[in-house]
C-alpha cells in the first residue's frame, strides 16, 4: 500500500479519535455551551481545539482567546470562564442578550490581555478584582449597564493601553490613589480615558492629571461632575482631545490650558464656567472650539479667535461676546461653521473679500447686528440672523432661521444598479447580498460640514485598506446617513458586503466585528477615536442547512453507513490509480517546484522564472543555523527575514513564509517572475527562491542598512541628512520608474513605502517587496481594474475609488513618501498641505521637519522638494499644466496622456538639486 493511501486511511481514522483539548479548558466551554443559547452550530464534538470550535483560538492544547462578536449568543457570564489559565483575549461584543454581571473571579484571569465587552447588557458592578489583571491592555466595557462606582483598582493595571467604560450609569467620584488605594492617576502610560455618558459626580481630582502621562484623549463628557477643571490638566502636553462638556463645572479655564499645543478638538460647553474668556492662542492645531453655554464675563470677540490658523468650527453660543464681529475671523483658510448666536454682538457683519473658501454656516441668531455688507458674500454660505434688529424692518433670506440639508450614501463603483430581494441590499459593487450592519460613532471629529463627501469617500477606503491588510472577507463596504447626536458625535451608519458569496459565514462575522471592537481599523485623526455598535446579524451562511438539523431515521442512518463504505472502498481505489499517476508526473517535473503551487490556473499557472535560482530546503537550513532565532534581522505579515551566509561567505538575507501568512501562492509567484526579469541598480535583486513541502522562501541579495523606515525613526542608528535624502528619494524614483517606462511589460508596483525601500552600504536606495505588483499588459496601458491592495496612508485614494490601477497610484504614494523623508513621519500629507498653503517663510513648516535633518544648516531645494511632493499627492489624475519649468529643465506635462510619471519628476529633481 504506498504512503498517500497510508495516509488517507489515517486521516479518515483520526476523524473517530482526535487529539483532545486540555480536559479543564474543555469542561469550561462545555459549561458555557450549556449555559448560553444560540450558540454557535459548529460547537461539536469533544475537542474544541482540533475541531476548530468557531471563535475559539488554541496554542497546542490551552484556550487562549474566545472571539464571538455578532454571535447572537445569550445568556450570563459564568464563574467557570475563569478557569481558563492560560486566556488572553475575551471579546463578546455586539450580544446584545448578554447579561447579568461580571464574575469577581474574572481577576484569576492572570494572562488576560484584551477585555471587551461592548455593546451587551451587563448589568451590576465592576468588580474590583479587575485590578489584578496585570497583563491587560484593552479594557472596553463600554455601552452596558454596568453600575456602582468605579473600581480604584483599575488603576493597577500598569500596561493599560485603551480605557473605555463610556455609556453605562456608573456613579460616584473619579478614584484617584491616596497611598492605600490605587486610583485612575497611575495610569501612566495609558492612552485613552472614555468615561463619557455616566453619572460620575463630584470634582475632577487635581492629582488625577500629571506631566508624566501620555494621554492622547480625554472624554468626561455628559456626567455629573462638580466643581473646577484642574489646572494639572495642562500639564499632559501629549493631550490632543479634551471633552468636558455637559456637566456642572464652575470656576475660570485654568490658564495653563494654553500649553496644550497638540490638542485638536476642545469641548467646555455647557457648563457654568465664569471669568474671563480663555486664551488659548498657543493651541495652533485646534481645530473643533465648543465653549457654549457658560457664564464667561462680557468681552469683545477675542482677538486670538483668528490666529487659530488650523480652525474648522467655532461654536460660542450664549457666551456674553459683544461688540463687532472682525472680518478677519472669515479669513481662517479652514473654517467651515462659525455659530455665535445668542451673544450681544452689534454692528454690521462684514465679512471681508478673502473668507475661508471651506465656509459653510454663519449662525449669528439673537444679537444686535443691525446690517449685513453682503458685497461678495458666497452663495454657497449658509448665513443664518434672525432675532437681529436688521431682521425686524427687511425680511430677506438670511433672516430665517433654517439650515442646509444633505445625504450621503456610497457611490457605485463602475457598475449599473440592480434590484434585490426584499431580504437583501445592493453592495457598491452591484451584487445582492446580506451585508454586516451598524453605526460608527465618532467622538471627537475635526470638521463640521458633513455634507462634504470627500470625508467620507476617504473613510470608506480606510476602511477597506484595514479590512484588506488583516485579510478580512469583504468586497466593499457602504456609508450613509452622516448625522449629528445630541452629544456632537458623528454617527454614520455602515454596512459591509461580504467577500465571495452572497452571505458572511460565523467566523467572518467574529473576525470583522473584532477588528471594529479592538480598534484594529485606526481611522484619520481628522474623525477622532469611534466606537462601533454592530446591529445583529441574521443571515449566516450555514443557515442554508437547516435541512442537515432534522431528525433522521435509524434506516437512513444504515443507508448512508453501507453507501459510505462502498464509496470509501470506491475513494481508495481511485485514490491508488491517481497516486501511482501523479508520481510519475512528480518524478518527471521533480526539478520544477512550483508543481505543487495551489494556483488559480486563470492567474497563470508556473511562473515564468529567468535568471532566479533554486535553492533546497536543506542548503538554507545550513546557511541560517537551522533558521535560529540569533539569525532573524526582520518581520512582517509574511513570516520572518533571516540572515544567511553561502559557502563563499556572501551574505543573503532569506525571507520565508509562515504557514498562516498574508503572502499567498500567487503572491509568492509574482514576486519571483518579476524580480527575475527586472535588473536595476535601484531595485532589490532576487538570487533565487525554495519551495518545498509549502514551504515559501524567497533569497535576496544582501543589502546591509535594512529599510528606509527603520533608518527615519532611528531604529537602525543611522542618521540621515538632508542631501542624503535627496538622493534616496532620487533612487527610489529611477528604480519605480524603470518599472513604469522600461520593463517589459511595465509594472506597478502598488506598495510603495518606506518599509519597501532598503539601503544599501552608501544609502543608495533599492526598491523591494513586490507580492502585490502588477504587469500592465500591452493591450490595457492605461489602467487595470483590480481590487484595491496597499498600505493604509499611502493608497491613492483615486485608485479606491475607481477601482483602477495606474502608474498615477504609485506616483501618489511616492509622494507621501517624500514627505516621510521631510518629516520623519508618515503619512501626513493633511498638515502639510495646511501648513504649506499658509505662504510664509519656508512654507511654515519648521514645526514638521525631522530634527535629525539640522534646522541650523541651509535646506537647499526644499521648496522645490514640498512642491514636487504635493503634486504627487493630487488625489485628481487630470493633467497638470506643469512642474516648476525652467530653462534648463522644461518639463510640460501636457504632453503626457496620463498622470506625470515618476521619471519626469527624476528630471525635475536632478535639475533643482544637483545642478544648481
Amino acid at each position: 500500500m504506498g504512503p498517500r493511501i497510508q495516509v488517507f486511511l489515517l486521516l479518515v481514522y483520526m476523524q473517530c479519535i482526535a487529539a483532545k483539548t486540555d480536559d479543564e479548558d474543555l469542561a469550561v466551554l462545555n459549561s458555557l455551551k450549556d449555559t448560553w443559547d444560540n450558540i454557535p452550530p459548529r460547537w461539536v464534538g469533544s475537542d474544541p481545539c482540533g475541531d476548530n470550535w468557531e471563535g475559539i483560538g488554541c496554542n497546542n492544547s490551552r484556550v487562549i482567546s474566545i472571539i464571538l462578536t455578532s454571535m447572537g449568543v445569550a445568556g450570563t457570564l459564568s464563574t467557570d470562564l475563569t478557569i481558563l489559565s492560560e486566556l488572553q483575549i475575551l471579546d463578546l461584543s455586539y450580544n446584545e442578550d448578554l447579561r447579568g454581571s461580571l464574575p469577581s473571579s474574572i481577576g484569576d484571569l492572570k494572562n488576560l490581555t484584551s477585555l471587551i465587552l461592548v455593546g451587551c447588557s451587563f448589568s451590576g458592578q465592576i468588580p474590583d478584582s479587575i485590578g489584578s489583571l496585570q497583563q491587560l491592555v484593552f479594557l472596553s466595557l463600554n455601552s452596558n449597564n454596568f453600575s456602582g462606582e468605579i473600581p480604584p483598582s483599575i488603576g493597577r493595571l500598569s500596561k493599560l493601553y485603551w480605557l473605555d467604560l463610556a455609556d453605562n450609569q456608573l456613579t460616584g467620584p473619579i478614584p484617584v490613589s491616596d497611598g492605600i488605594s490605587s486610583g485612575l492617576d497611575m495610569l501612566v502610560q495609558t492612552k485613552h480615558f472614555h468615561l463619557e455618558h455616566n453619572l460620575l459626580s463630584g470634582t475632577i481630582p487635581n492629582k488625577l492629571f500629571s506631566s508624566n502621562m501620555e494621554l492622547i484623549h480625554v472624554f468626561f463628557e455628559d456626567n455629573k461632575l462638580t466643581g473646577i477643571i484642574p489646572s494639572t490638566l495642562g500639564l499632559v502636553l501629549t493631550l490632543r482631545v479634551v471633552r468636558f462638556d455637559r456637566n456642572i463645572l464652575s470656576g475660570s479655564v485654568p490658564s495653563n490650558l494654553d500649553d496644550l499645543a497638540r490638542v485638536k478638538t476642545l469641548f467646555l460647553s455647557n457648563n457654568n464656567l465664569t471669568g474671563l474668556m480663555p486664551d488659548l492662542t498657543g493651541m495652533n492645531l485646534l481645530s473643533y472650539l465648543d465653549l457654549s453655554n457658560n457664564t464667561f464675563n462680557a468681552s469683545d470677540v477675542p482677538s486670538w479667535f483668528s490666529t487659530l490658523q488650523s480652525l474648522t468650527t467655532l461654536m460660542m453660543v450664549n457666551t456674553q461676546l459683544q461688540g463687532v464681529v472682525p472680518s478677519d475671523l472669515f479669513s481662517l483658510s479652514r473654517l467651515q461653521t462659525l455659530v455665535l448666536k445668542s451673544n450681544q454682538l452689534n454692528g454690521t457683519l462684514d465679512i471681508g473679500t478673502s473668507y475661508s473658501s471651506q465656509l459653510e454656516l454663519v449662525d449669528l441668531q439673537n444679537n444686535f447686528i443691525i446690517d449685513f455688507t453682503e458685497r461678495g458674500a458666497p452663495d454657497n454660505v449658509d448665513f443664518i440672523l434672525a432675532g437681529n434688529p436688521m431682521c425686524r424692518s427687511e425680511l430677506n433670506s438670511s433672516c430665517m432661521a433654517r439650515g442646509k440639508t444633505f445625504n450621503y450614501s456610497t457611490a457605485l463603483k463602475n457598475c449599473q444598479p440592480i434590484s434585490c430581494n426584499s431580504d437583501q441590499i445592493s453592495s457598491p459593487r452591484c451584487k445582492c447580498a446580506y451585508p454586516y450592519t451598524g453605526t460608527l460613532s465618532f467622538r471627537a471629529p475635526t470638521f463640521s460640514y458633513l455634507g462634504n463627501s470627500s470625508y467620507y469617500v476617504y473613510l470608506e477606503a480606510s476602511l477597506m485598506q484595514s479590512f484588506d491588510l488583516n485579510q478580512l472577507p469583504v468586497d466593499s463596504v457602504s456609508l450613509h446617513n452622516p448625522r449629528k447626536n445630541s452629544l456632537e458625535y458623528l454617527e454614520v451608519s455602515l454596512q459591509v458586503f461580504p467577500a465571495s458569496e452572497e452571505r458572511f459565514n460565523r467566523t467572518g462575522i467574529s473576525r470583522i466585528g473584532f477588528a471594529l471592537s479592538n480598534q484594529t481599523y485606526k481611522p484619520s485623526e481628522i474623525f477622532g477615536p469611534y466606537v462601533f455598535i454592530a446591529h445583529p446579524y441574521q443571515n449566516f451562511s450555514e443557515s442554508n442547512n437547516s435541512e442537515s438539523s432534522k431528525p433522521t431515521s435509524i434506516g437512513i442512518i444504515i443507508g448512508a453507513a453501507v453507501g459510505g463504505f462502498v464509496i470509501l472502498i470506491l475513494l481508495l481505489i481511485a485514490g491508488a490509480y491517481v497516486y501511482h499517476r501523479k508520481r510519475s508526473a512528480e518524478i518527471a517535473n521533480q526539478q520544477n517546484p512550483f508543481v505543487h503551487l495551489e494556483m488559480n490556473r486563470s492567474n497563470g499557472g508556473i511562473p515564468d522564472l529567468k535568471e532566479a535560482r533554486r535553492f533546497s530546503f536543506q542548503e538554507l537550513s545550513e546557511y541560517t543555523n537551522n533558521f535560529s532565532e540569533a539569525n532573524i534581522i526582520g518581520s512582517g505579515g509574511y513570516g520572518k527575514v533571516y540572515k544567511g551566509t553561502l559557502p563563499t561567505g556572501q551574505l543573503i538575507p532569506i525571507k520565508r513564509a509562515e504557514q498562516e501568512s498574508a503572502q499567498g501562492s500567487l503572491e509568492f509567484k509574482t514576486e519571483i517572475e518579476l524580480l527575475s526579469r527586472v535588473h536595476h541598480k535601484n531595485i532589490v535583486s532576487l538570487l533565487g527562491f525554495c519551495f518545498e513541502e509549502g514551504k515559501q522562501i524567497l533569497i535576496y541579495k544582501y543589502i546591509p542598512k535594512g529599510s528606509l523606515k527603520d533608518s527615519l525613526s532611528g531604529k537602525s542608528g543611522i542618521t540621515l541628512d538632508w542631501i542624503t535624502r535627496l538622493k534616496i528619494a532620487l533612487g527610489a524614483a529611477r528604480g519605480l520608474a524603470y518599472l513604469h517606462e522600461f520593463a517589459n511589460p511595465p509594472i506597478i508596483h502598488r506598495d510603495v513605502k518606506s518599509a519597501n525601500i532598503l539601503l544599501d552600504e552608501r544609502l543608495n536606495a533599492k526598491v523591494a517587496d513586490f507580492g502585490i505588483s502588477k504587469p500592465v499588459d500591452n493591450t490595457r496601458k492605461s489602467h487595470i481594474t483590480t481590487q484595491v491592495k496597499g498600505t493604509p496612508g499611502y493608497v491613492d485614494p483615486e485608485y479606491y475609488r475607481t477601482d483602477l490601477l495606474t502608474k498615477k497610484s504609485d506616483v501618489y504614494s511616492f509622494g507621501v513618501l517624500m514627505l516621510e523623508l521631510l518629516t520623519g513621519r508618515a503619512p501626513i500629507k493633511r498638515e502639510i498641505k495646511v501648513a504649506k498653503d499658509k505662504d510664509k517663510d519656508l512654507y511654515n513648516l519648521y514645526e514638521f521637519l525631522d530634527p535629525t535633518i539640522g534646522l541650523d544648516t541651509t535646506i537647499e531645494g526644499f521648496e522645490k522638494f514640498v512642491d514636487v511632493a504635493m503634486r504627487c499627492v493630487e488625489e485628481s489624475g487630470e493633467i497638470l499644466n506643469h512642474l516648476c519649468c525652467t530653462k534648463e529643465a522644461p518639463i510640460n506635462f501636457n504632453q503626457t496622456i496620463e498622470f506625470p510619471s515618476i521619471l519626469g519628476y527624476v528630471q525635475v529633481l536632478m535639475f533643482s538639486f544637483f545642478n544648481p
